[in-house]
């Protein structure tokens, strides 16, 4: 009787996963939804003072910060020379060191509120994780500028609702106050890069439209790595001043791309995106999105093999630390602007959103290659101002 009872209980529970399986496959956008967006009353912010960039505390990483999470590197790593790698004609670096102004992803999860304090113990943990894992991407090449800003909280992107657009308008406002602060720092002539994931992603695309465009400042910009975020080539590029990065020698260009596995379902980005009308004031429904090859540095559908690959950065099980693994994943643009790596690679199981999208390991996957795509570009920029 008992071991009948046993039986009996697992059978429930295996009836249970099973329905709770085909309830997350028929409705996981309202799970999602009622998991994490916020409800609707929505707090005002004022806007932040002219000064408040000035304070140290309202940044993750600048110059005068010491030991920022940006300087990180897996161990016994070994730059490699840019020129080694190029698949373009690459100009030789001049030693010469350029600023960055990195835009962190969204690091608040809770619901509690549409924006996120400047400063959460909740999601430090998380700012400081990714400030390691992305803009350590470009510690070679310059001083990191990192802010903190109230940005808009993860349940933002899951709804339509008029407070998420609200939302990441006052985060919007946090990162055009720290970039013109940026700028009164490193001088008037002084060349830069700007890099961003994600929210951060959005951000600048915004910036470089509503703050850059038609201004003295795009011809200072070497690169733009405007990754893990949908920019529309027929309905948002044409409108920025930056056109893509058509050669791995371009420069003054926008990388972006978004990172998925096969079979890749992008639904949770397309959903919202179809819906949206881009910078040129065109529908982005049925548009392709820009995607420049990490492995290639070209915004064109020819595949790289893993071969090309010169090391993703996997996290340890604690996510404390990682470890620097060449070789472990391909690469091909799709039609839909879908950057592809081939079938789900098993180092990165955890985090994997819904649809095999690698999201959250845009930069991790091409550490690498990011890492010397960048080198190469701020080279090709500086020979070409000479």
């Amino acid at each position: 009787m008992a071991a009948r009872i046993f039986l009996y209980l697992i059978a429930i529970v295996i009836v249970l996963v099973l329905l709770a399986g085909i309830a997350w496959t028929l409705f996981q956008d309202e799970l999602l939804e009622m998991a994490l967006v916020p409800g609707d009353t929505i707090e005002m912010l004022e806007e932040v003072e002219d000064s408040a960039y000035a304070n140290r505390a309202m940044w993750l990483a600048r110059p005068d910060i010491e030991n920022p999470p940006s300087d990180w590197l897996p161990e016994g790593y070994v730059d490699y020379d840019a020129d080694e790698i190029a698949t373009g004609d690459a100009a030789q670096a001049d030693g010469s060191r350029i600023p960055v102004f990195y835009v962190l992803p969204t690091t608040y999860l809770d619901r509690d509120r549409w924006n996120a304090p400047i400063r959460s113990p909740a999601a430090l943990e998380r700012q400081q994780l990714f400030a390691a894992s992305q803009a350590s991407v470009f510690n070679r090449i310059g001083d990191i500028w990192a802010p903190l800003y109230r940005q808009a909280v993860v349940g933002a992107f899951l709804t339509s609702h008029r407070n998420a657009e609200v939302a990441l308008r006052f985060a919007y406002q946090d990162v055009e106050a720290a970039f013109d602060y940026f700028l009164s720092e490193i001088g008037e002539e002084q060349p830069f890069v700007i890099a961003g994931h994600s929210q951060g992603g959005l951000h600048l695309t915004t910036l470089l439209h509503e703050r850059i465009a038609g201004t003295p400042l795009a011809d200072r910009i070497a690169a733009a790595y405007l990754i893990g975020w949908p920019i529309s080539v027929e309905a948002d590029l044409p409108a920025l001043p930056l056109p893509a990065c058509e050669r791995a020698s371009s420069s003054g260009c926008i990388v972006a791309f978004q990172s998925f596995a096969e079979p890749a379902d992008p639904h949770q980005i397309t959903r919202i995106y179809d819906e949206s009308t881009g910078y040129t004031g065109a529908p982005r429904r049925d548009t392709a999105m820009l995607c420049v090859n990490p492995l290639t540095g070209r915004a064109d559908g020819d595949a790289a093999t893993a071969d090309a690959n010169l090391g993703a950065i996997v996290p340890n099980d604690a996510m404390n630390d990682a470890r620097l693994a060449p070789g472990l994943v391909s690469a091909r643009c799709d039609e839909r602007g879908l950057l592809l790596v081939g079938q789900p690679p098993g180092e990165f199981g955890r985090y994997v959103l819904p649809g095999n999208n690698y999201h959250v390991f845009d930069f991790l996957l091409f550490w690498s290659n990011l890492r010397a795509d960048v080198e190469r570009r701020v080279a090709a920029f500086a020979e070409a101002r000479r």
